[in-house]
């Protein structure tokens, strides 16, 4: 018996894996019950390469919902490498707008997923870390009013989850989290 290989992925079998979680993000954000042979098809793998990365439409679908999750995540941290603490929280908060607007498209895809006895489901705390870093870095730096915690963040900008993302969502988003971003820095020490 051949004993399993416990280390990095291919390259190829990591390709496979990326381009069918792009194909199934598109495919399910347009229609939550795509089957999975046609997601399948046209990320160009066959139904067993499929088969192995995602045993079942509930895999494939939490996967997606926690790799976009970890796009946004990763991101507060790299924009802080480059940008000055309100700037990356004021980019972060955009890059936030699209993961609900993505969220939102798979919202019925991921109620369907989540609703399987015994399912998981993500929550958010990746994210209020993501937060709370650029939090802390603004309240450091004098960008913003003191005392401010992820939660209240996450409770100021929970409007973005009442945007119907089959608009021209952009606008309405941008001009909400403008508005969270000039009561973060009302009271801010260094303005």
């Amino acid at each position: 018996m051949r004993e399993k290989k416990t280390g990095p992925r291919r390259s190829d079998a990591q390709r496979n894996r990326e381009r069918i979680l792009e194909v199934a993000l598109e495919e399910l954000t347009g229609c939550p019950d795509a089957p999975l042979s046609a997601i399948a098809r046209k990320a160009g793998v066959g139904q067993a390469t499929f088969y192995r990365n995602f045993p079942n439409r509930e895999a494939l679908v939490l996967e997606i919902y926690r790799h976009e999750m970890q796009q946004v995540t990763d991101s507060a941290a790299e924009l802080l490498e480059c940008r000055e603490p309100d700037e990356a929280l004021r980019a972060w908060m955009d890059d936030l707008a699209r993961f609900a607007m993505t969220k939102a498209g798979l919202a019925e895809a991921l109620r369907q997923a989540g609703s399987t006895p015994g399912a998981q489901q993500p929550g958010p705390t990746p994210l209020l870390a993501a937060a709370e870093l650029l939090l802390r870095a603004n309240e450091e730096a004098g960008t913003i009013r003191p005392g401010v915690s992820a939660d209240d963040f996450s409770l100021a900008i929970s409007g973005l989850w009442q945007i119907d993302p089959h608009t021209d969502w952009q606008p309405r988003a941008a001009w909400l989290l403008d508005l969270v971003m000039d009561g973060l820095r009302a009271g801010a020490p260094g303005r």
